[in-house]
């Protein structure tokens, strides 16, 4: 998804983390779900089961795909997911120099508990509690 992070490249100084991941071994490893738009990959979402958690380890939309509600679509099938697990929380994190992304997660609900640096990246840790009686949504 180096469509999706390219932007940032700049202001970080360096490749954002999502664009160095092997995607073919995440794919692999069952915790990938892709958005197909047209054919093409329009958006994923990496979801990784924790112990009393998900971890939304990459959110990502196509710059073409981007302002279409695609990443709050993805955010939403991961709450399905967490509910349709048992899970009562999501957590995530992001780079605090995606300054867009911290205040389109606050919108969507999520809360700032933590930051730190972590594999050289300055990162704001979020989550967002779920409420489990909502768990009647299907997932494929």
């Amino acid at each position: 998804m180096d469509d999706a992070y390219g932007c940032y490249v700049e202001r970080m100084g360096r490749e954002p983390a999502p664009m160095t991941e092997d995607y073919g071994r995440l794919v692999g490893s069952g915790c990938v779900w892709v958005l197909v738009m047209d054919e093409e990959v329009g958006g994923l979402i990496v979801l990784r089961r924790e112990a009393d958690h998900v971890l939304v380890s990459n959110v990502a939309v196509g710059r073409a795909h981007q302002g279409r509600s695609f990443g709050r679509r993805l955010l939403d099938y991961a709450e399905a997911y967490a509910r349709q697990g048992g899970y009562d929380e999501l957590r995530l994190y992001t780079n605090e120099l995606m300054h867009e992304n911290l205040r389109i997660y606050e919108r969507l609900g999520w809360e700032e508990y933590d930051r730190a640096e972590q594999d050289g990246f300055r990162r704001v840790f979020m989550r967002k509690r779920l409420d489990l009686s909502l768990s009647g949504t299907a997932v494929g």
